[in-house]
């Protein structure tokens, strides 16, 4: 199950325990760690076999993916994980803002090769896309919740320098 972009757009963007404790977020936690466990099992199994069977090229190529698709996913259950804590109150707000739990390993995670997929085993192709896309609805949430209160505060401070270099009169 993956969630509609639309109900990406009417989510609470002045409260962040509020998001956290919403039927988005809990959606979005069950459908993150559901596919880290699927994920798991399928790399831990299936997958294992499966690779050992690709040609010399593609076998590197799963090699690669399958840490893309790990790192995406372990990513995005640390943030989630750390919305949980917010929300229940383990958590303050500042600390959970901070570049340390924001989501990280955008570099990473939004890379991905095009060419040469096609020949990876479908299991690992369906994963890499499930996960890209719950990475990316993450990293929108991720920057709506916390990207607008850093830029505006760096904005207001811009605001604030002004108007003390010019005067609380001058406009």
């Amino acid at each position: 199950m993956t969630i509609a972009d639309s109900e990406m757009e009417t989510l609470p963007t002045q409260d962040i325990r509020a998001f956290a404790g919403s039927a988005v977020f809990d959606r979005t936690f069950d459908e993150g760690m559901a596919l880290v466990e699927e994920t798991a099992r399928y790399l831990d199994g299936p997958g294992r076999d499966e690779s050992r069977d690709l040609p010399r090229k593609a076998a590197m190529l799963y090699a690669g993916e399958s840490m893309r698709v790990t790192t995406r996913l372990m990513q995005a259950a640390s943030w989630l994980l750390v919305q949980r804590a917010v929300h229940e109150g383990e958590m303050s707000i500042d600390d959970a803002s901070g570049e340390r739990y924001r989501l990280g390993s955008k570099e990473i995670c939004f890379g991905g090769r095009e060419e040469g997929l096609d020949l990876l085993p479908l299991t690992l192709r369906d994963l890499l896309k499930r996960s890209d896309n719950l990475y990316r609805r993450i990293a929108r949430l991720d920057d709506e919740l916390f990207g607008v209160a850093t830029r505006g505060a760096g904005v207001q401070a811009h605001f604030d320098r002004l108007q003390r270099s010019f005067g609380e009169g001058s406009a």
